[in-house]
């Protein structure tokens, strides 16, 4: 039985979800994935169910009406896996900025002893390719930020590449999770950390999508850097058990 289901949201990702998914479907490991689609007007979903004849019983869909956010679409494979016999649950991006491979390695790390293991690109030194410089930047420092205000030693805190063990997500109460965007990856990691689960990075390289339309927006980068301020004064008043 299958114990790791890989969760990709996706929002008009024509170009990349066939060959994502059949690459995670090749590796030496053997993955489940469940795509979470909001209603791709270029037709992913209908990509993902013409594979499901090929890969029975190992691809899955779960199809939303509207464009909801990357948050609650992990929040949704979340509740998805958890009714189900998944021990490992991962985030990861449909555009091949994160690489397939390393699904293993973040695997490995869980079954040497994290609870919580992050594809990492600043745990050994900058490992960003095809991005401008400025955001390389904007993404270094804010992890910083996020360090400095938040007092946790991760140098990764917006990485959307994740092997969640199953009693994280089990532990963590997920309608309480909030965020949508960078915000949600760094209240997950930080929610993970109060609750004293082990948190670790994995070295990996980070390469930016070649075909497809980012999702970055403004909103979504506000969103970040208001939250975290938020999120570390609501813990103050907050038990975590």
């Amino acid at each position: 039985m299958v114990d790791s289901l890989v969760i990709i949201p996706t929002y008009n990702e024509k170009e990349n979800i066939e060959k994502i998914i059949r690459k995670v479907f090749s590796l030496s490991v053997p993955y489940d994935v469940l795509v979470v689609d909001d209603g791709s007007p270029d037709g992913t979903a209908n990509i993902v169910k013409t594979l499901q004849q090929k890969y029975v019983g190992r691809l899955f869909i779960e199809e939303r009406v509207g464009k909801l956010g990357l948050g609650t679409a992990y929040i949704h494979g979340f509740r998805w896996a958890l009714q189900r016999h998944y021990a490992y649950i991962y985030e990861m991006d449909a555009d091949f900025s994160h690489n397939p491979e390393d699904l293993i390695r973040l695997r490995q790390a869980c079954l040497d002893g994290a609870d919580m293991a992050i594809g990492s690109r600043y745990i050994k030194g900058v490992n960003v390719v095809n991005w401008p410089m400025s955001r390389v930047l904007m993404s270094y420092f804010a992890s910083a930020y996020v360090r400095l205000i938040m007092r946790i030693n991760i140098q990764d805190a917006t990485a959307g590449f994740v092997c969640f063990s199953r009693g994280v997500l089990e532990k963590i109460p997920l309608d309480k999770i909030r965020f949508i965007g960078y915000a949600f990856q760094i209240e997950m990691k930080f929610t993970a950390i109060q609750y004293g689960f082990k948190v670790v990075e994995v070295p990996i390289i980070f390469t930016d999508r070649t075909e497809g339309v980012s999702k970055m927006s403004t909103r979504i980068f506000r969103e970040a850097f208001f939250g975290v301020i938020q999120l570390k004064v609501e813990s103050w008043f907050k038990k975590y058990k």
